[in-house]
């Protein structure tokens, strides 16, 4: 199983710098999961991202054949060497509001699959390609550099 994720995992960065070669930066559709994890206290976990300095939480493109369960498990657990046990279908997010610009120029409409947890297994050991440090918060405390396409799923997950 590991050696079929590892081949998932250079499938999917080659499709996507495969297609990058195609059209250079402009837009893309890319399609995702992200966790909402909270712990005994509901606080939320954050991470603060190493490409544009802001908090967002786990979560990733989804790779060839992979379902959206699949796809917030591996990313978390390759983001924050956490395993997701029991988790649900939060929302699904999409259009305007979760187009992002990476600050190398590429541009993406994000739909993203957003599941709940609060049964996560490990020990946090983040990815330091992807981020610098990670910290829960309380929803009402939030902090204000939050990363564009995730503070529409925020807003709407501490404003129902």
């Amino acid at each position: 199983m590991r050696s079929l994720m590892n081949s998932w995992q250079s499938t999917i960065m080659g499709y996507v710098e495969e297609i990058r070669a195609l059209i250079g930066s402009r837009p893309l559709i890319l399609v995702g999961s992200s966790a909402l994890i909270l712990d005994e206290n509901g606080r939320l976990l954050l991470m603060k991202r190493t490409d544009n300095g802001c908090w967002g939480i786990p979560g990733g493109s989804m790779e060839p054949g992979e379902s959206l369960e699949e796809t917030i498990k591996r990313e978390t657990l390759e983001e924050t060497g956490l395993e997701i046990g029991a988790m649900s279908l939060y929302r699904i997010f999409s259009g305007l509001e979760l187009y992002y610009q990476y600050p190398n120029g590429d541009q993406v409409y994000v739909v993203t699959a957003v599941f709940l947890t609060r049964d996560v297994r490990g020990t946090i050991k983040i990815n330091q390609e992807e981020h610098r440090e990670w910290q829960f918060f309380d929803l009402l405390h939030l902090p204000q550099d939050i990363s564009p396409p995730i503070k529409p799923i925020l807003q709407a997950f501490i404003n129902p």
